[in-house]
């Protein structure tokens, strides 16, 4: 999707639960601390690399640090409202990273299954929809990743597509989904009611 480059500052999001703040090199630590384990990176593309190496997450924060200066991308690190502001996750925001890159995201295993992931996507959706006013938001997840699927299927993503991809965990198929900024819209009338 072509957009108007740079994009402005990442903006602090805020939810009932969490704050996602511009993503800092002073996140390094807490994302290698939650990200080195097998079980976070399995079902991500294979280009992470395995085992992660001592300085896997600042090497990466640094990468991203870069592209937000020429303000290509978007980087939050998810944390608790009133967690001491310590990074427990991250999401991306990526216009132009290709066909189905357009959000990702990570949470550290401690925090799975409370609905936070869905909390955090829920509001940089929002951003992208109301603030950017981009058409649609195009990701992809390896389709083993069943967790990741339930997100895109709570948010009202749509599949659009199959594929074979290679992740850290072997050759998978890729499921492709799409969310429309209208279908996005008739969502939230549906949810505010």
């Amino acid at each position: 999707m072509p957009s108007i480059l740079p994009l402005p500052e990442t903006p602090r999001l805020e939810t009932e639960r969490l704050v996602l703040r511009p993503l800092a090199i002073k996140d390094a630590p807490a994302i290698q601390q939650h990200f080195a384990h097998w079980e976070m990176v399995r079902h991500l593309v294979a280009r992470v690399p395995w085992p992660y190496p001592a300085d896997g997450a600042e090497t990466n924060v640094r990468e991203c640090l870069a592209k937000r200066a020429r303000g290509e991308q978007f980087y939050w690190a998810i944390t608790l409202k009133g967690g001491g502001d310590k990074l427990i996750g991250r999401i991306d925001l990526r216009p132009d990273a290709g066909v189905g890159a357009m959000r990702g995201f990570w949470l550290a295993q401690e925090y799975w299954g409370r609905g936070l992931m869905t909390e955090a996507a829920d509001a940089v959706n929002a951003y992208a929809f109301e603030v950017l006013d981009w058409p649609y938001i195009e990701v992809s997840t390896n389709a083993a990743n069943l967790a990741s699927q339930r997100i895109k299927e709570k948010q009202g993503f749509t599949p659009i597509g199959l594929a074979t991809d290679s992740y850290v965990e072997g050759i998978r198929s890729k499921a492709y989904w799409r969310l429309t900024q209208a279908g996005w819209r008739a969502r939230q009338l549906h949810v505010d009611r």
